[in-house]
């Protein structure tokens, strides 16, 4: 009778067997690939959905937002993927690397002046910070009591074990797509089997396993959809980001449509559904197509932000599509108004450290 009244008061007609789905989804958390397709192509039951997720991300994660201090330390990358403005071969890019003291110093305002309970340490494939390095810098953010997730490409199972063994905490290597003929067209020079090795070789080594993907990228399916949120499921994931593709000028699919926000939700919303404790980001993609897009997220299954603490004056060159919603701010900036954001919609920022309770 609930899920009527609520039908009913969001002003939309639902077929019977398409709201029988989604209730199967919010309580038993698993779908075929059939039921999957069937609702990413019916936008009629879009707000429902919505809803549904919201209800799941409540009950399962509570109203809880977590904040994870971004820091983009390089833009410099060996890899060439055809959609992304930090690709090899963009030459109209000023490449940066911060610092290890700087990094650290980031790390340190991020944590003890704005609150923060996590770090996330994000670049692009950069040979430069080997192994050493990157411990080095693991070792000393940790001394700051902080959670600490990763996010730096394709590494060996030996190298993921050592950032573990360091106290880094959780690693973010998104699929993009896991569509091998799609991804492997878009990511020239690499494999779609090692990406999903990598993965696993992620969880073996005790690290949180992070991925997520793309929506819009030419060629993309409402099936391929389906068999991304499948695969999250499959690798047991802990946490999923999910953003609209927007095309950059600079890259070979400079001029592709781009995907959509409402997709992207609704593939974001199904994950909530499908994995209904695990983390999910409300994406600047999603902000940067549209002005009201992270809130939107966070009442449709999302539960994370990731405000930038990195430098304005490196951010501007951190350009993975155009127009990133946080370019212009300041750390400070960025982080005032994500609290203005969450105050609105009656939310509270986490208290701790926001990791995956399985």
């Amino acid at each position: 009778m609930h899920s009527f009244l609520l039908a009913f008061s969001l002003k939309c007609f639902i077929p019977f067997d398409m709201m029988k789905i989604i209730e199967k989804a919010k309580k038993e958390h698993s779908l075929s690939r059939d039921e999957l397709i069937y609702l990413l192509k019916d936008n009629t039951c879009d707000e429902y959905l919505f809803n549904a997720a919201d209800e799941v991300r409540q009950k399962f994660v509570g109203d809880e937002i977590h904040l994870r201090a971004l820091i983009e330390f390089s833009n410099i990358c060996k890899n060439n993927c055809c959609y992304c403005g930090l690709r090899r071969d963009n030459k109209n890019i000023e490449r940066y690397r911060i610092d290890e003291d700087t990094i650290f110093k980031l790390a340190e305002h991020a944590v003890k002046n704005l609150g923060l309970k996590t770090v996330v340490l994000q670049s692009g494939e950069d040979m430069f910070f080997t192994t050493d390095k990157l411990c080095r810098i693991i070792r000393k953010i940790k001394t700051l009591d902080t959670a600490l997730t990763l996010s730096i490409g394709e590494k060996t199972l030996e190298e993921y074990k050592a950032y573990h063994q360091a106290g880094a905490d959780r690693f973010l290597l998104r699929i993009e797509t896991t569509n091998r003929e799609l991804y492997e067209k878009y990511d020239p020079g690499m494999s779609w089997e090692n990406r999903a090795e990598c993965l696993k070789n992620i969880g073996i080594s005790g690290l949180e396993i992070g991925s997520g993907c793309l929506v819009g990228l030419p060629g993309q399916t409402i099936e391929s959809y389906a068999d991304d949120i499948l695969f999250f499921k499959q690798i047991k994931a802990d946490m999923i980001g999910i953003g609209p593709f927007i095309p950059h000028k600079d890259t070979p699919l400079k001029d592709a449509k781009g995907g959509t926000l409402q997709t992207a939700l609704k593939v974001m919303a199904l994950t909530r559904l499908l994995l209904p404790d695990i983390n999910i980001p409300a994406t600047t993609a999603m902000e940067t197509l549209e002005p009201n897009g992270q809130t939107k997220a966070l009442q449709s299954g999302a539960n994370v932000i990731m405000p930038n603490v990195t430098l304005t004056q490196y951010r501007k060159h951190y350009e993975l599509y155009p127009g990133k919603s946080s370019t212009n701010y300041s750390p400070d900036d960025s982080l005032r108004e994500v609290r203005e954001k969450i105050a609105s919609l009656g939310r509270t920022i986490g208290k701790g450290y926001g990791s995956h309770q399985k």
